[in-house]
């Protein structure tokens, strides 16, 4: 992180320097740190600028020139997320900021930094990762401006994006340029983007279209014959990537942006999927295919790297993301749940890599020799906490499926929805000396918790501290269709087995919901139905968000084009802020402070019946409350 630093390891100078926007912290939960533990492994020297100041190239250059390249990141979230609440106001804290002080990284600080690197070292390549490059990478929604933007490797003078969790890629990318490879020329690494120019692009598809008409013996060195292998390969090259509507097309016609992204969202597979190409008006963006999930091997590997599992010793407050985390076990990566909402499916994707028992345990055993553990790990799991161990029989050949959904509208067959290994895991965890208690109070996919009635009387035996906090989301069948998620009547199912399994362990113990307004789909008249649901079946929560339209979900796709991409069909999108302000009062409809909004919702869907001093009633008659 500094110059003494680099000295005190006898270092002369950087191979790879990487600048994150999220402060710097060596914990497993932070891309940074694995991408920079991943590369030291690799033997490779890493420095890192975390948060520099962007209004001159200075920070930039603090740690010299690195010999091999730049890697950029915004940190573990988009920066919009980290900067804006749903309403684009500025957020009051960042929780990836020393302290939790916001303001410390710009909106769109991907491309940003960029631009500050490219001013301090001109000559340097430029390698750009995490979820704001990796979510952006095609020409997309953006929310704060209202409009397509490029990809952002059309915007940033940057050479490659690495998508996709990127351990792989990001170590082969500087084997290759320490073995003296231009950057220009890594093109057919999986899970990484790269730029071709617009002439090279329309003289590849002429050599392509161009009849092979050489004769069928002649000699290699032949100019006909050179010209026809070069048609030959322009030819492959078109069969094994997918051009898709150019940014030209999809900033202007919402349904070539809603094939474009159908196009893309089906390639997002491993072992099926094809590399992608976007055109835009200055560059060509040439996705190539998923890189592979890490091998069990792999994963354990990288996860038992020498993290310190702390903030960097040059900061005097905590960074809030870590005190979350500090304590908690990554088990596995991926999420087959596929909520229309998340972006997961296009970042970690479907298939789940899990890492073994093992070396959890190993992990765990560190954890209870840190001096500041009190014998409580709160967390256990990775996008959800109960896909651990768990796989389908297909994907080993083909991949998730591209025609169907493995939890919606119900749970697959195919689906191996055992809690067998997991369950072993957490009686693991629990044996282990100094461990007092072992936590898992959210993350729980509730609908596969229901297949495995052991896994859930365990959970609420040992693993909840009072409340467990899930998501249903919604209670309106029309608005968790659109969502992909499972209607209330599995909910319901759920509660009550909680409840039940509960009362046989003797605990008091409670669910929190976490319920969403303002997702495509989603009317007053959803939102009323559910403070009603609300009303009569109790559960009344401050856990509200409104939807955040986030580039490569499906849910933004339907925001921005009010189509479904899949099946062409309308859908209904409330994009006013009033209506959404609207829609999230109906969810809070006991603070006095949204009774002019409450009343305006009902009036406007014509339900001032929910209005007066009856029980039905929502709110009580104007300003008698």
């Amino acid at each position: 992180m500094s110059p003494e630093e680099v000295k005190a390891r006898g270092w002369k100078e950087l191979d790879i320097i990487l600048i994150s926007g999220d402060a710097y912290v060596d914990h497993s939960s932070f891309g940074t740190a694995i991408i920079g533990r991943v590369l030291e492994d690799a033997g490779f020297r890493v420095g890192v600028i975390a948060q520099p100041r962007w209004d001159s190239p200075e920070d930039f250059k603090k740690l010299g020139k690195p010999r091999l390249f730049f890697s950029v990141s915004a940190g573990n979230t988009d920066s919009m997320v980290s900067n804006l609440t749903p309403g684009l106001k500025p957020r009051e804290k960042d929780v990836y900021s020393p302290g939790g002080k916001a303001g410390l990284r710009p909106n769109r600080a991907v491309i940003i930094y960029s631009n500050r690197i490219k001013e301090a070292f001109p000559d340097v390549p430029i390698v750009l990762g995490g979820i704001e490059a990796s979510l952006r990478r095609f020409a997309h929604y953006d929310y704060l401006s209202d409009k397509v933007r490029q990809s952002i490797l059309a915007d940033a003078p940057a050479d490659l994006i690495v998508y996709g969790m990127g351990e792989l890629q990001i170590v082969e990318i500087a084997k290759r340029l320490q073995a003296g490879e231009d950057i220009r020329n890594i093109r057919d690494i999986p899970g990484t983007v790269w730029k071709m120019e617009v002439k090279a692009w329309k003289e590849l598809k002429e050599r392509a279209e161009k009849p092979d008409n050489r004769p069928e013996k002649q000699e290699r060195d032949k100019p006909e014959q050179r010209e026809g292998k070069i048609a030959e390969d322009a030819a492959e090259f078109l069969k094994e990537n997918i051009e898709i509507p150019s940014f030209s097309e999809v900033s202007q016609d919402k349904t070539a942006f809603a094939k474009a992204f159908r196009i893309y969202f089906a390639e997002q597979n491993p072992i099926t999927g094809k590399g992608v190409i976007q055109p835009h008006p200055k560059t060509v963006i040439v996705q190539n295919r998923p890189m592979r999930l890490l091998t069990e091997a792999e994963l354990d590997h990288v996860y038992e790297l020498p993290f310190t599992g702390e903030r960097h010793p040059s900061y005097t407050e905590p960074v809030p993301a870590l005190e979350m985390v500090k304590f908690s076990l990554t088990t596995h990566r991926g999420c087959f749940g596929g909520c229309a909402f998340c972006a997961i499916t296009e970042h970690q994707g479907r298939m789940i890599a899990s890492r073994s028992i093992e070396s959890v345990l190993r992990e765990a055993k560190k954890l209870t020799e840190k001096p500041d553990f009190k014998g409580i790990i709160n967390g256990v799991g990775g996008p959800s906490a109960n896909m651990y161990g768990m796989e389908c029989k297909t994907w080993e050949k083909k991949g998730a499926c591209l025609d169907k959904s493995c939890l919606y509208p119900r749970t697959c067959p195919a689906l191996d929805t055992s809690h067998k290994k997991l369950l072993e895991l957490l009686r693991r965890l629990r044996d282990l000396p100094g461990v007092k208690k072992v936590f898992t109070g959210y993350g729980v996919r509730y609908d596969l918790a229901l297949k495995d009635e052991e896994y859930l009387e365990e959970l609420c035996a040992y693993h909840i501290s009072g409340q467990l906090r899930i998501a249903p989301e919604h209670f309106s069948r029309q608005v968790t269709n659109a969502m992909c998620k499972p209607g209330r009547e599995v909910y319901e199912k759920f509660a009550q087995k909680f409840t039940s399994l509960n009362r046989k362990c003797g605990k008091e113990q409670y669910i929190v919901n976490y319920l969403m307004s303002g997702h495509p789909g989603c009317t007053l008249e959803d939102m009323i139905e559910m403070g009603e649901y609300v009303r009569d079946h109790g559960g009344y929560t401050e856990q509200v968000q409104d939807f955040t339209p986030t580039p490569m979900t499906v849910s933004t796709c339907m925001y921005y084009t009010g189509l479904d991409p899949f099946t062409g069909k309308k859908i209904y999108v409330a994009k006013g802020k009033k209506e959404k302000a609207m829609q999230r009062a109906l969810m809070h409809y006991r603070n006095p402070a949204n009774y002019e909004l409450v009343y305006e919702a009902l009036e406007k869907a014509g339900r001032l019946d929910l209005v007066g001093n009856a029980h039905k009633c929502l709110i009580r008659r104007k300003g008698k409350w």
